[in-house]
């Protein structure tokens, strides 16, 4: 029987608060950034692999790339026992998955993945305008539209051959009732101002001159 809207929403946002945030909040204490995920059972919604951005070792170590390496060769180094990406499992990040991540979650076969902040939110919320800027400045072709067009435009096919890519804030729109909308609304962000004191952790840090291996801070 397929888990319903309430259900998934409620189980993305319990791992985001009791499995992510504990993780991430060591990350940012080293001055790696705040970007967790997750890789989720899609038959329970059990955890399977957690991790959180790890740039102190890796400028390539983002929540979701170090969370995929973790569930191949960590959690589930043996195909012949590991849960099919394709089939088992749904894909949980933190904030919404940047073109490396979303090669990343393409390439190891996730079909559907979920994402709390969006791209604005990462810019505007924690002063990390890079996942825009690669998007725009790198696979952003000019061509004979409009500028005022070209910015309409979204930055990637959040439904294409490779996965499907929706927000907490989708998953709302499928609840049944007002009530449930209403009380999910509130929850979101509630566990989202959990992140402020990680963001003020991060900031704090890049403003000390803590090193890490990322280019881009």
């Amino acid at each position: 029987m397929p888990i319903s809207a309430k259900e998934t929403l409620s189980t993305l946002l319990r791992t985001v608060e009791e499995e992510i945030i504990p993780l991430t909040r060591d990350g940012v204490a080293s001055g790696s950034k705040v970007f967790g995920a997750a890789i989720l059972s899609r038959n329970d919604l059990k955890p399977l692999t957690v991790s959180t951005n790890n740039e102190k070792v890796s400028p390539l170590l983002h929540g979701e790339i170090n969370c995929i390496q973790e569930f191949f060769t960590k959690d589930f180094p043996d195909p012949a026992s590991r849960p099919d990406p394709r089939a088992d499992c749904i894909f949980l990040a933190t904030h919404e998955p940047c073109s490396l991540c979303l090669s990343g979650i393409a390439w190891s076969g996730f079909r559907e993945f979920y994402y709390l902040f969006t791209y604005e939110d990462s810019r505007d919320l924690f002063s990390i305008p890079y996942d825009i800027d690669i998007l725009q400045q790198v696979f952003r072709v000019p061509g004979t539209e409009a500028e005022v067009d070209v910015e309409r435009r979204a930055l990637y096919n959040r439904e294409n051959k490779f996965f499907t890519g929706r927000s907490f804030l989708d998953l709302v729109e499928r609840l049944e009732t007002d009530e449930e909308k209403e009380h999910f609304l509130a929850e979101i962000k509630r566990v989202k101002a959990l992140y402020n004191a990680l963001s003020d952790t991060y900031q704090e840090g890049k403003k000390a001159g803590t090193q890490t291996a990322s280019a881009w801070k």
